[in-house]
């Protein structure tokens, strides 16, 4: 028997999954990991994964990249020249992309001539139209690749692929899932396809989240740079590491869940405008899809906040919904009433799943998981 390591290394944490076939056998994940640790990490979940096969080998390798530009659209079996470009795209996704890579490199040193597969949070958007992947600057901007790429995508095909098992009729209607974290964003989709999302060029873009500010009028980054004074690495570190809930909050805490305990009236704030753009996306996104039929929440706050859910769903019943209490607190899969015209449901994401199927498919493995 063969099995698939399936990789998720991030900024601060390193997931990973085995498989057999369509069996996951063995997952785990470290967190709070400095760049050094990374590698430490990589190291030690090897070292527990041979543990785990015992004498089954490892056929390859999966990996989450969260930038594939507009020349990934889907997943590739990773080489040298495949590599070029994902260091080239790193600064679109700076938070992120080196920490793929860098588990790419991690992993492609420990496991000599076994394949490694990129999967792309970018490649579920590739189905935008044309009106929802351009900005309004000079066309030869877009033509360069300076254009809304949408990220999370693992995560919304996750979405999608449980809806198809669960719900089949809310996965080929009009959906709008809520992916809810430290970072955050929604995605309109139609059929399965993505339409339209509240990221952009970067992951810069949409919604308020933990440490980043989400969408800004450009003009303050101007204003910033000629009358404030701040120099271009200051303001990049101002609007990826100290803006968002952090920022609004005053320095308390990035993290919800500390905001959400605080009697501090800027903590309340912080919380109110991080429901309030949610609200306000969702309304935009339920115009283009020409009403809703759907709405999923996940990730770490969309799927464990039963307070943010019921704060965001309050402010909803205009699109014929309702919605039971009881199995919201409860963290029931379907929060909405079996009359409600939108369905509600809450989503554990499983991106390895989709990760471990796309590798399967690449390497033509009679398998998915």
């Amino acid at each position: 028997m063969s099995c698939l390591l399936v990789l998720n290394a991030g900024s601060s944490s390193l997931k990973y999954a085995v498989y057999r076939e369509a069996e996951r056998l063995h997952g785990g994940k470290r967190e709070r990991l400095t760049a050094d640790g990374q590698q430490q990490a990589i190291q030690s979940v090897l070292a527990e994964i041979r543990q785990v096969l015992g004498s089954e080998s490892l056929l390859a390798v999966g990996h989450r990249v969260v930038h594939g530009g507009d020349q990934f659209h889907q997943p590739v079996l990773i080489t040298d020249a495949v590599l070029q470009e994902l260091d080239r795209l790193t600064p679109l996704a700076q938070l992120h992309q080196p920490h793929n890579i860098a588990g790419i490199r991690a992993m492609m040193a420990a496991l000599p001539g076994i394949p490694q597969v990129a999967c792309f949070d970018t490649a579920f958007h590739a189905t935008m139209p044309l009106v929802e992947r351009m900005f309004g600057i000079p066309r030869h901007f877009y033509e360069s690749g300076i254009r809304r790429y949408g990220f999370h995508g693992l995560a919304y095909e996750s979405v999608v692929e449980h809806l198809r098992s669960h719900d089949p009729a809310s996965a080929l209607g009009r959906l709008i899932a809520c992916h809810l974290g430290n970072g955050a964003s929604l995605c309109a989709i139609r059929d399965g396809h993505s339409v339209a999302t509240t990221m952009g060029f970067t992951p810069l873009d949409g919604l308020l989240m933990g440490t980043r500010c989400g969408s800004l009028d450009p003009g303050v980054v101007l204003y910033l740079e000629r009358h404030i004074g701040m120099q271009t690495a200051e303001v990049d570190q101002l609007l990826e590491h100290e803006s968002g809930l952090l920022g609004v909050s005053g320095g308390l805490s990035s993290d919800l869940r500390d905001l959400l305990a605080s009697e501090s009236p800027i903590a309340r704030e912080a919380v109110d405008l991080f429901c309030h753009r949610i609200i306000r996306e969702i309304g935009s996104l339920a115009a283009v899809l020409g009403g809703v039929d759907a709405i999923t929440f996940s990730g770490g706050i969309g799927e464990n906040s039963a307070i943010i859910r019921e704060r965001i769903l309050t402010r909803l019943d205009w699109l014929g919904m309702t919605w039971d209490s009881t199995a919201n607190q409860a963290g029931a899969d379907r929060i909405s009433t079996a009359s409600s015209r939108v369905c509600v449901v809450r989503v554990p994401v499983q991106e390895e799943n989709i990760i471990a199927r796309h590798t399967a498919r690449i390497l033509g493995l009679p398998w998915e998981a």
